[in-house]
Order: structure tokens, then C-alpha cells, then sequence
């Protein structure tokens, strides 16, 4: 478990400077250049994501169970994992009425992704990590439409064609991931 915490630290740390410290940030990427900030930022994220996937895995193999969610929430986990998916995809599809909407799509993927699995699983492992990331996204998501509020930052419409493709590509990536990738690369298989 130190190892899951510590990657965790680093990683939603870098990740929430621009939450605490937008005015550290600022003048940090003034002084050292936005490639030098972009590169300590990518090492940093990297070295706490490896220490969150070892840290969980050596969580996993002596997982101390808190409580046993009922059978539903495995659905409502599925459910929840493909809006995640689909909010994803709305990050990076341009011109679709999701992210036109939601503005920040990215953070509420990660928020729904770290609920579903929350709601699915009941071991201290899974409680540190997806809890982490859970209240992570919240203040994230708060600090973006803050920020969006100050900037008076206007999002442009959505229209129909993007939308439609960013709603396919969510749900084929979610398929994807939850019949192959998920029981390859996390060893539990969601579906099939």
C-alpha cells in the first residue's frame, strides 16, 4: 500500500498544481519555459503512475475487504465505465455537443470511471485508489469551470456528425476495453 499512496501523491500532486497553485504554475513556467515545465510534469506523472500500478497490484494480492457490493453494481458500474468512455471521447472529438455541454469532459470521465468502480468493488485497495481519483476530479473539475468562469471562456456549439462519432468512438473503445483490454492489462475480465 506505501506504494500505491506514493504514486498517488505524485501523480494527482502534479496533477492538482494548477488547483492550488495556478500563480505558482504561472510563474514557475515563465522562469524554466513551458518545454522544461512539460518535461519535470511528464516525469514526475510517469514515475507516480508506475508506483500506482505496482502499489495496486502488490494491494491486490492481500486485499483487505471492507465491504461486498451487491451484484447491481457491477451493472451500474458497466453503465457508468461507457459514459466514461464516451465523455472521454468527447476530450478529443472536435465540435461535439457533449463537451459543448459538460465543457470539461475529460474530469468527468475520470470522476464517473473512479464512482463505477467504487460502487463495484469493496476492498481497501480499490477504495484508496479509485477514492483518490474520485476526489481528485472533484476539485478539478471545480478549479476548470472556476478558471472558465474568470476567463469567460465561451464554448462553441456542438453539432450532430461529431457528437454521433464521439458517442461511437466511446462505445467501441468501452467494448474494447471491457471484453479484452481490462482482463489483459488489470487481469480481471469485465465481460466475456
Amino acid at each position: 500500500m506505501p506504494y500505491l499512496i506514493l504514486g498517488l501523491v505524485l501523480f494527482l500532486g502534479v496533477h492538482s498544481v494548477r488547483i492550488v497553485a495556478e500563480d505558482w504554475r504561472s510563474r514557475t513556467i515563465a522562469r524554466m519555459g513551458a518545454g522544461a515545465w512539460k518535461g519535470v510534469y511528464s516525469v514526475v506523472s510517469l514515475v507516480g503512475f508506475v508506483l500506482i500500478v505496482w502499489g495496486f497490484s502488490q494491494a491486490r494480492m492481500t486485499p483487505m475487504q471492507l465491504w461486498s457490493p451487491p451484484t447491481g453494481m457491477r451493472h451500474l458500474a458497466w453503465l457508468l465505465t461507457w459514459l466514461a468512455f464516451v465523455m472521454l471521447a468527447a476530450a478529443y472529438v472536435p465540435g461535439n455537443a457533449i463537451k459543448a455541454r459538460l465543457h470539461h469532459p475529460m474530469v468527468l470521465a475520470v470522476k464517473t470511471w473512479a464512482l463505477a468502480h467504487l460502487l463495484a468493488n469493496g476492498n481497501l485497495g480499490h477504495v484508496v485508489l479509485f477514492g483518490s481519483f474520485l476526489v481528485w476530479a472533484v476539485f478539478d473539475f471545480s478549479a476548470a469551470r472556476r478558471r472558465d468562469r474568470a476567463g469567460q471562456v465561451v464554448y462553441p456549439p456542438g453539432r450532430a456528425l461529431p457528437t454521433v462519432v464521439t458517442v461511437v468512438v466511446g462505445t467501441l473503445a468501452w467494448a474494447g476495453f471491457a471484453m479484452w483490454l481490462h482482463g489483459w492489462w488489470i487481469g480481471i475480465r469485465v465481460i466475456g
